[in-house]
């Protein structure tokens, strides 16, 4: 039976659905009925879902978010020198555009910035800001997702494309996923654009267990709070006190994994389906891949980008890398830059 069939058939529960929630709907369904069971990872930030999100930027675990802003701020200037004049930057999944302005106080010939974001109110909250802040800036905010073709206003088409995609979201993806990504957002930038992009770095297994397992346990109610949404908008039966939050290091696959763990033998009923967990079982719910400086350059070279600098911190833990469109010069040797 599918969703769209299943939502029919549930006329007693007189719920308003509309395209997004089948599409909800849809996807933690097939989700629950995979084995081994998944939840994507997209539906994690609903409002209660982007405030944990911050809380957890700040926890002393969790070292990406400082140690790129650490990275950005210290080469705001350097990567502001290589942004064409008149140019546009274009953030795809720009949330709060906090790291951005870094590089908007340098970048002080572009023609507009372009955020992209699915929440409108993060994208009115960040242009009220910025206006404030930087008056001359033409701030043109644009909805959608970070994977989806951007529609430029006729005025910013024919500008040169810088994108900016910090945080080090492509490690939630799989590697074939994430080369499709950098494609797209190659087609997106056009001809001779860039890509300013953060990219976490391999470590030890412990930092980066830590950092998605936090000592507060801020990080479990962010992963539990994804049970808490499907509850509240699908009508679904999950009883949070019976899972837990679990974090690993998959060394093979160089990627942190996220479950959901059941604490014991349970059904769930969701939109007419009913789904059976076994004490233990785990519902898999993040990716967050990590990549040798390396292996991140040969994986945007698959994608068609040239890859010229690569600015990270003294320890090596977060990298930020300078991606091109152009034909590969093969005498071209770059090195870090510290």
């Amino acid at each position: 039976m599918g969703v769209e069939r299943a939502l029919a058939l549930k006329t007693d529960e007189a719920l308003d659905w509309v395209p997004a929630a089948n599409e909800f709907a849809e996807a933690v369904i097939e989700g629950l009925s995979s084995s081994p069971k998944t939840l994507p990872c997209r539906y994690f930030y609903d409002a209660r879902g982007s405030e944990l999100f911050e809380a957890i930027t700040d926890l002393p675990e969790y070292y990406p978010t400082r140690t790129e802003t650490a990275i950005l701020a210290a080469h705001a200037s350097d990567i502001s020198d290589r942004v064409p004049d008149g140019a546009i930057l274009v953030e795809f999944g720009s949330g709060s555009s906090r790291k951005t302005e870094l590089l908007l106080a340098e970048m002080l010939d572009i023609a507009a910035y372009v955020p992209v974001d699915v929440s409108d109110t993060a994208l009115a909250g960040a242009k009220q800001r910025l206006d404030a802040r930087f008056p001359a800036l033409h701030v043109h905010p644009i909805l959608g997702s970070f994977n989806e073709e951007v529609i430029y206003p006729s005025d910013l088409q024919a500008r040169p494309k810088v994108g900016f995609f910090p945080g080090s979201t492509i490690g939630n993806l799989t590697r074939p996923e994430a080369t499709e990504l950098l494609a797209g957002m190659a087609r997106t930038l056009g001809p001779n654009g860039r890509l300013i992009i953060g990219v976490d770095l391999k470590k030890d297994a412990h930092t980066l267990v830590a950092a998605y397992n936090d000592a507060a346990g801020v990080t479990a109610a962010f992963n539990l709070n994804l049970l808490t949404r499907i509850n509240r908008e699908l009508r679904a039966t999950f009883d949070l006190t019976q899972f837990r939050h679990e974090a690993v290091y998959n060394p093979r696959e160089g990627r942190i994994e996220m479950y959901l763990v059941s604490e014991r033998a349970q059904q769930v009923a969701i939109v007419g389906h009913t789904f059976s967990l076994a004490k233990g079982e785990r519902i898999h719910t993040e990716n967050s891949h990590k990549y040798t400086i390396e292996e991140f350059r040969t994986l945007a070279r698959e994608a068609g980008w040239q890859p010229e600098t690569v600015w990270t911190d003294e320890k090596s833990l977060f990298s930020v890398h300078e991606l091109v469109q152009r034909e590969p010069d093969l005498s071209f040797r770059s090195k870090p830059s510290y």
